[in-house]
């Protein structure tokens, strides 16, 4: 089982303590609320050279001035704005592309502008691990706690992304990675060309550029609670259902083996309850049945919960039984949804 990568997984300590530069990337569109909240934490990192590359991209609220505030303070924030045109609408990924271009280090580090660093040792975590071949750092980011079922599945549901993209990378196998913690050279960006063979797919600067040049050799995985990114979660379900909608949208230019092997590990999760419930009607023993679903649920948490403890949400555990049969039925709403939704967009 894939998954038993992550629980089994421990992180070998190096004595090398080599501090690259390093250029930490954000793409803000009307984040002033965010920027004035978050952008501190990221330029008062401990760690001895780097940048903060800001991409303000066509935001029409005061993030202008959040930043020009912030420059007078920080000098190593770098600010990059782009105005928007009236024929040609562009994505994250133009915006994400700018600023590597304006990038004056070799190793990038993504996040996002509702991101805060869980300390102040974030780059320093993330940069370590960059010797010999590694040219792609995936690293986590947990969502926040607050009241309600919503932020309970949301917070399980990028825990299940998370023990997945880690342990295939684990596995020799990466397939993805989350923009708002991931880190990979500019040498490997320009030599890949960059998002050009995706370009037309609006969401998967992350993901899908990760998924194209990602093996075995070249990538590795950063789990140290430290190292983490907390992000503000959605507060409705209708937001949600849109950003999942969006990256479904990504997910579908996968490589064929990951699509094959992400469809066939989703649809054995559905056939469970497919087949219990026939075999319900069967009138078989509701013993049998139990007996049945206790063992594979004893199995799974055998499984995840050390996981969720290096991925400090050990809490959802209690929950487990009732997310593992949500998010069958919502990957199955989901897949449905996204096949009709035609038209998305950032922000």
């Amino acid at each position: 089982m894939v998954h038993g990568r992550l629980r089994g997984y421990k992180k070998i300590d190096s004595d090398e303590d080599v501090l690259l530069p390093v250029s930490v990337i954000i793409c803000a569109r009307n984040e002033e609320v965010n920027l004035e909240e978050n952008l501190s934490f990221f330029l008062e990192q401990d760690y001895p050279d780097f940048e903060v590359v800001v991409v303000n991209d066509c935001s029409s609220d005061d993030s202008e001035f959040i930043l020009k505030k912030f420059s007078e303070k920080y000098s190593n924030l770098k600010i990059v704005t782009l105005n928007e045109h009236d024929r040609y609408k562009h994505g994250k990924k133009f915006a994400v592309t700018l600023g590597i271009k304006a990038a004056q280090h070799e190793h990038l580090l993504f996040t996002d502008a509702d991101c805060r660093p869980a300390s102040l040792n974030w780059i320093r975590l993330m940069q370590q691990n960059f010797k010999g071949n590694t040219a792609i750092v995936l690293g986590f980011s947990p969502y926040k706690r607050s009241k309600g079922f919503l932020n309970v599945f949301i917070r399980f549901e990028t825990f299940y992304t998370a023990l997945n993209y880690l342990s295939f990378s684990l596995a020799g196998n990466p397939y993805m990675g989350v923009g708002r913690n991931l880190s990979y050279t500019k040498t490997l960006f320009f030599k890949c060309k960059g998002f050009a063979s995706h370009m037309h797919i609006l969401s998967g600067d992350d993901d899908l550029f990760v998924n194209e040049n990602a093996n075995r050799s070249n990538t590795v995985i950063e789990i140290d609670p430290e190292s983490h990114t907390w992000s503000e979660p959605k507060k409705t379900w209708a937001s949600l259902w849109k950003q999942k909608i969006r990256h479904m949208g990504a997910g579908k230019a996968y490589k064929s083996k990951h699509k094959r092997v992400l469809t066939i590990q989703a649809g054995s999760s559905i056939a469970f309850y497919v087949l219990l419930g026939v075999m319900s009607f069967m009138q078989i023993h509701w013993w049998v049945l139990l007996s049945i679903y206790f063992i594979r649920l004893i199995v799974q948490i055998i499984v995840y919960f050390p996981s969720m403890r290096k991925l400090k949400c050990k809490n959802l555990i209690w929950w487990f039984p009732i997310l593992d049969l949500f998010y069958i039925f919502f990957i199955i709403v989901l897949g449905i949804g996204s096949s009709f939704k035609r038209k998305i967009q950032w922000k």
